[in-house]
């Protein structure tokens, strides 16, 4: 089985993206040099996941600096509004803000106009490789964490189409089946876009992994059962003390995790550490369009007039948390963050 996955590709001259909201009935690639399209694809969840979030924009912006300019000071500035632009389209995922203040930290050091094009494409190839780099790396340490025979339970995607990589919490699934440690992984639909089911479940299965989908609400009755064993799962953001941002419905399985006695394990790269936020009370989340809810795929499920609160993600207290998996090693409470661990 394959598992040569590519969200985002640089090609040369242009970005190619997987558009993940065709998947997993069509394969369909936008292939781009413009940065307008790059943050479209972003808001409108073609590209996804805090990891490939914060590599596209990078391309984008380098993207931008092929702008005709007469002078460096001209270039800049337009630079600069490109990176606003882009910084807009998604508030809860900290990468984007952190590979977008890396990109214009290269272009405030710029020389020249030729300096600022090739510093910045060289840049963003830099967070591509990095990024890719730091999913083997939670792959490798977290999967010491998995017991054989283990019944795993995920959330969302976090595999390489989230990632420039593997993925996070993915990777840790991936190199323990690799590892031949017999694992069974159960993947939440994860509504209301359902990229579990659609996205999860089609990764997994590439690789060859025994995969089986559940509806957001089976979760529990498993656990009671005995068939999950350990909870796995992404994150957009994690403050200083370990409290962090998921996709919506992390924060009800961190309960039942501990409810029932189960390790809940978060994996992300050290970039998704916001050391400047002491809490996740300060994370901003996301809302998204009542429209996802009401009519996914275009088939209105909702009646008429009836309000919808659809957010995106939601906090899950560093208390339910068992380990934090990054590039850099497993993290066990208490957390605390200092500024190096970015």
């Amino acid at each position: 089985m394959t598992t040569h996955v590519h969200a985002i590709e640089w090609l040369g001259s242009l970005v190619r993206l997987l558009d993940q909201t065709q998947l997993p009935l069509t394969e369909s690639h936008i292939d781009t040099d413009d940065p307008a399209v790059i943050a479209e694809a972003i808001r409108t969840l073609k590209v996804r996941g805090a990891p490939a979030i914060g590599i596209a924009a990078a391309y984008g912006v380098a993207l931008s600096s092929r702008h005709p300019a007469p002078d460096l000071a001209t270039l800049q500035a337009h630079i600069r509004s490109d990176i606003s632009m882009l910084g807009r389209t998604r508030p809860t995922a900290v990468n984007l803000s952190w590979s977008l203040r890396r990109m214009a930290a290269v272009l405030g050091r710029a020389s020249s106009v030729e300096d600022a094009r090739t510093s910045l494409m060289a840049e963003a190839l830099a967070i591509h490789r990095e990024d890719a780099e730091m999913c083997r790396r939670i792959g490798e340490f977290g999967s010491a964490l998995i017991v054989k025979g283990a019944g795993i339970l995920t959330h969302c995607n976090t595999g390489a189409l989230a990632t420039g990589g593997e993925g996070t919490a993915q990777s840790i699934i991936t190199h323990a089946h690799r590892q031949g440690k017999g694992i069974r992984v159960f993947a939440d639909e994860t509504r209301p876009l359902f990229q579990g089911a659609r996205l999860t479940a089609w990764e997994l299965q590439k690789a060859g992994v025994d995969v089986t989908v559940l509806t957001d609400s089976t979760a529990a009755s498993l656990m009671l059962k005995g068939l999950i064993n350990v909870v796995i799962v992404g994150a957009d953001r994690i403050a200083r003390n370990g409290d962090t941002a998921n996709k919506i419905g992390t924060y009800g399985l961190a309960v039942l995790a501990k409810h029932h006695g189960i390790a809940f394990i978060v994996a992300a790269p050290a970039s998704t550490i916001d050391t400047s936020m002491a809490s996740g009370a300060e994370i901003p989340i996301e809302d998204r369009s009542a429209e996802e809810v009401t009519s996914p795929f275009g088939f209105r499920i909702v009646p008429e007039g009836v309000s919808v609160r659809s957010p995106s993600f939601d906090v899950t207290p560093a208390k339910l948390i068992t380990a934090i998996v990054t590039d850099g090693g497993i993290h066990r409470p208490p957390f605390s963050f200092p500024a190096a661990e970015r």
